[in-house]
């Protein structure tokens, strides 16, 4: 097995074990801690402190430590959030989901810059496009990762299935499910009963194991590797507060301030699957032992799809991809707006939330990539411009989702869907216009800009 080939499933696997345990967590912060909010509220938190992250540690991190010890570190955010859910309450739950949204930055931009300079050293070594086999890296990468929501999701069902506490919904209830949902009633029901104490200490147990199994694995098996270009600068430090500002001063690309608008959809979407989606129909309708099923079907899917992309993209191009994204979201917005929910409507329940993986396969997989090859000289600032403005996103949808409908908040999914498809067209107007290059000067160009390199 090459040895790019086997990093790449290294990173993959370590992130498959630690977002294991936080899928799991996440997509059950809304039903598990309901009680003035709690759950959304450290949802929110959570994204807020990514938010800030992104602002400034990404770069700072990844050139004080290097990709691989930053991933570890970051890791170790994450285990915090699994303890700190053994006992919830504000003064737990909070903190440390602060010390995650630290964390989440650097580890997401850590991996993503990664995953690009492995991919553009082997297509160096092998005469390949660079951006062809980067796709490719990110395809490998999120089939294994997008996976980690079947095996949390499914640990959770199995976990707390064991004690069924759900009855059948009352048709009083139903009523106010779905897009009717306003969060009015607060009445504690059968179907929004907590599991046992019990359940929830095993669960979190099997959770905080396999987030300590990630960070020992990246820790033991990750091979180090370095930017060339970094190296190419005869080892000159840029000063603190250049490297500090720099994820700022990559607003000044035009490219760049009209793409804000994907990520920040992909934290709406994503923060309303995880948020609303579970709580307000499969919860509401269904009961919490649902959840976990439900979500698999979306991750399944969502993985599947990724893996695909990753391969037909360099036949079909981004554009007809972000186009399928778009188009399968619009219908699924529209159609959550008109559906009511019903427990016989039982298949409903897993169609919206695989038809969601197939359009969030696309922004997961195609964004990752459109950061990497616009922004290539700057892809630690790329990819914690892309991390803040996506943090961004789950901060505002987590933090309207105590006080506004299911309805609104769809409406406001359609409206940032349509201004982020505008905005991407326009780039790749901006991109159609720039002259051609030949495909033997693209294939080298990653020798020649030195981007890419590992150290022994």
């Amino acid at each position: 097995m090459e040895r790019s080939v086997k990093n790449v499933l290294v990173v993959s696997f370590g992130f498959l074990l630690l977002f294991t345990a936080y899928g799991g967590l996440q997509s059950l912060q809304s039903s598990l801690y309901s009680e003035e909010g709690l759950g959304v509220t450290a949802l929110s938190t959570l994204y807020a402190g990514m938010l800030l992250s992104s602002m400034f540690l990404p770069s700072l991190l990844i050139k004080k430590f290097g990709c691989k010890w930053t991933i570890v570190l970051s890791m170790c955010c994450y285990v915090a959030f699994s303890l700190g859910n053994f006992y919830a309450s504000w003064y737990t739950l909070i903190p440390t989901s602060i010390l995650l949204g630290l964390g989440a930055a650097p580890l997401w931009s850590a991996q993503c810059t990664y995953l690009t300079i492995m991919g553009n050293t082997q297509a160096e070594k092998a005469g390949k496009v660079g951006r062809d086999v980067v796709n490719q890296y990110f395809g490998i990468f999120f089939l294994i990762f997008q996976s980690s929501g079947v095996w949390g999701n499914l640990i959770s069902s199995l976990v707390f299935g064991q004690k069924p506490t759900q009855g059948a919904a009352p048709e009083e209830q139903l009523l106010s499910c779905g897009a009717s949902d306003c969060l009015m009633a607060t009445a504690s029901t059968n179907s929004t009963q907590r599991p046992s104490q019990t359940l929830i200490y095993t669960l979190l147990g099997i959770y905080t194991g396999s987030g300590v199994l990630a960070v020992l694995l990246i820790a033991v098996f990750l091979e180090p590797i370095k930017d060339a270009q970094q190296q190419s600068k005869g080892g000159k430090k840029l000063p603190f507060w250049s490297t500090l500002l720099s994820t700022f001063r990559l607003l000044q690309d035009k490219r760049l301030r009209l793409l804000l608008l994907l990520p920040m959809y992909s934290g709406f979407e994503q923060a309303f699957l995880a948020g609303d989606y579970t709580r307000s129909y499969a919860t509401c309708a269904l009961g919490i032992q649902f959840v976990g099923y439900v979500m698999i079907c979306f991750s399944a899917i969502n993985s599947l799809c990724s893996v695909l992309y990753g391969r037909i993209s360099q036949y079909t191009g981004r554009a007809a991809l972000y186009a399928l994204g778009a188009v399968t979201q619009l219908s699924c917005i529209i159609a959550l707006l008109l559906w009511r929910p019903h427990p016989h409507q039982l298949a409903v329940f897993f169609v919206f939330p695989g038809l969601w993986g197939v359009s969030d396969a696309v922004w997961q997989t195609q964004n990752n990539v459109l950061y990497g090859v616009l922004f290539e000289k700057n892809k630690e600032a790329a990819f914690a411009n892309y991390r803040l403005w996506e943090s961004l996103g789950f901060v505002i949808a987590f933090g309207y989702s105590s006080f506004l409908c299911v309805n609104v908040k769809l409406y406001i999914l359609l409206g940032v869907l349509s201004l982020a498809m505008l905005a991407y067209g326009a780039v790749e107007y901006l991109e159609a216009r720039k002259p051609a290059r030949p495909a033997a000067a693209e294939q080298a160009m990653p020798a020649e800009r030195g981007d890419t390199d590992t150290a022994m």
